[in-house]
């Protein structure tokens, strides 16, 4: 039944764009049906996989490194009050800041390959794992603190044995957010300039106005997004395997 569910949505996703082409009578340069989108994507398949493995790479890489600067940023700020005071005011600034708007100045800084992309993945990323996983170290319940503080443990065990494993339900909610949104950062990166990945891509195929190749790189950004998000999903589920799941199982 969990195959299943994926597949009638994908279907009825399938239908709705159909019917969507044909009431609209959109031409194939502006919207495109599914058939030639599922022709291209065969047609251009190995040339598809290509430009994922560089676009996968930039999103891990950028997932891996904001989700240890978020978290190691958080921990800081929990550990820290005088630097909480000085880093709480520069998280908020950062997000003041449109990401999208930096992408060019971060072009310019790293350069044309993978770095650039990467930074700005990180970017997205780094700010709900840090705000996320420090409101979930701030909810620990006062009681179990108390108690630790009674019985004499030093902070950095009620930190390793109470505080983090009390905020891991909350650190799991920012890094699924974070996870869904990674794709974003690295794919704006490649459409501000680059020369691999699907964001690249997409840009080379609408230029020769190839619609359907277009559509057809979009399809594998999407699929391979959410086969993404639900790995990191079913991850987390094992790591905090005490909190009850709710809607999507």
């Amino acid at each position: 039944m969990n195959f299943l569910r994926p597949l009638i949505l994908a279907t009825g996703f399938v239908i709705l764009w159909q019917v969507l082409v044909i009431l609209t009578g959109a031409p194939p340069y502006i919207l495109p049906g599914p058939l030639p989108v599922a022709t291209a994507l065969i047609e251009k398949f190995p040339l598809l996989l290509s430009h994922l493995g560089t676009t996968l790479a930039e999103i891990l890489l950028g997932l891996a490194l904001g989700t240890v600067l978020g978290s190691s940023a958080a921990l800081v700020m929990i550990l820290s009050p005088l630097l909480k005071r000085w880093m709480l005011p520069v998280l908020v600034i950062s997000q003041a800041i449109p990401v999208f708007a930096l992408a060019p100045i971060l072009v310019l800084w790293l350069g044309y390959g993978m770095a650039s992309k990467v930074a700005m993945a990180v970017l997205i990323i780094f700010f709900p794992v840090a705000s996320s996983f420090y409101s979930g170290m701030q909810r620990t319940e006062p009681d179990l603190l108390e108690l630790a503080r009674i019985m004499g443990a030093r902070p950095l065990a009620v930190l390793r044995t109470i505080i983090i494993p009390s905020a891991l339900p909350a650190f799991a909610a920012g890094l699924r957010v974070a996870t869904a949104v990674a794709p974003i950062g690295a794919v704006v990166g490649e459409w501000v300039g680059s020369s691999a990945g699907l964001g690249f891509y997409m840009l080379h195929a609408n230029a020769r106005m190839q619609i359907d190749v277009m559509f057809a790189a979009l399809t594998v950004l999407a699929a391979t997004s959410l086969a993404l998000y639900f790995i990191i999903d079913r991850l987390l589920a094992r790591l905090v395997y005490w909190q009850p799941r709710h809607g999507m199982q």
